[in-house]
C-alpha cells in the first residue's frame, strides 16, 4: 500500500514497484486516515506511508495500524524527505519497521522492501546509531523502568546485540552459535516482548534500560 498525499509520488513508486513480478500495489492512500481505513480492507504485507501528510500524519497511522490485531502483519516502512529526524524516531516508536528516505535508489528501494516483508528491520548500524544518540539525549528518568524480565540470558544478550545493528549472521558469530539458533533467538524475544520486528526490539532495548546508550557509546 502506498501512502503518500502527492499523485505524482504515489505514481512513481508504482510504476517502479508493479514492474517486479512479486510485488503488486493494493492500494493508495492521500492520507493517514485513508490508509488506516485501506489498511483494514486489503491487509497489505508492507505499507510505505509518508510522514508528513495533511489531516491524520504518517506517525498517528502508524500508530493505529500497529495498534490493531488484525493488522499484526502489516509492515509500515516509514518515507521521509530528510533521514532520521525526531518524526522518524516517533514513528518507529510508534510501531514502523524501519525508514527510507525518497530519493532512494530504485533497487535498494525493491530490496528494502523485501526485507521489511520478511520481517527484518530497515535499521543500519548508522541508523540505530543515531537512535542510540537520540536516546542519551533525554534525562535519565525518561526512561522506563520496567525490565525485561521475561526474557532467558541468551536472549538478553541476542537483543542488547540486535540494538548494537548485528544482523543474525553476525550475532551467531558473536555468540558463537549457528545462524538458525541467531534467528530463533530473535523470534522468540520478538515474541515474548509483542514486538512486531527487529526495529521494535531496538526500542524497547534503550527504553527498558537492557541496554545503556551512554555505555554503547564508550
Amino acid at each position: 500500500m502506498l501512502v503518500d498525499d502527492q499523485p505524482l509520488i504515489r505514481a512513481g513508486f508504482r510504476a517502479l514497484l508493479e514492474a517486479e513480478d512479486d510485488l503488486r500495489v493494493v492500494a493508495e492512500a492521500a492520507d493517514g486516515r485513508e490508509a488506516v481505513a485501506l489498511a483494514r480492507r486489503h491487509r497489505p504485507d508492507i505499507a510505505l506511508v509518508d510522514i508528513q501528510m495533511p489531516g491524520m500524519d504518517g506517525i498517528e497511522a502508524t500508530r493505529l495500524i500497529a495498534a490493531d490485531e488484525s493488522l499484526s502483519r502489516v509492515r509500515v516502512v516509514i518515507l521521509t524527505n530528510y533521514g532520521l529526524d525526531e518524526h522518524v524516531f516517533a514513528a518507529l516508536r510508534a510501531g514502523a519497521s524501519g525508514f527510507l528516505v525518497k530519493d532512494i535508489e530504485p533497487e535498494d528501494l525493491l530490496r528494502g522492501i523485501r526485507l521489511a516483508a520478511r520481517g527484518e528491520a530497515l535499521l543500519s548500524p548508522v541508523a540505530t546509531r543515531a537512535l542510540i544518540d537520540e536516546f542519551v539525549a533525554r534525562p535519565p528518568e525518561a526512561y522506563p523502568k520496567a525490565g525485561p524480565d521475561v526474557l532467558t540470558r541468551r536472549e538478553r544478550e541476542v537483543v542488547r546485540l540486535v540494538a548494537r545493528g548485528l544482523s543474525n549472521d553476525e550475532i551467531a558469530a558473536h555468540m558463537v552459535i549457528s545462524p538458525t539458533t541467531a534467528k530463533t533467538h530473535v523470534s522468540r524475544a520478538m515474541t515474548k516482548l509483542a514486538a512486531r520486528d527487529r526495529a521494535q526490539l531496538v526500542v524497547y532495548a534503550y527504553e527498558s534500560g537492557l541496554v545503556s546508550p551512554r555505555a554503547s557509546r564508550q
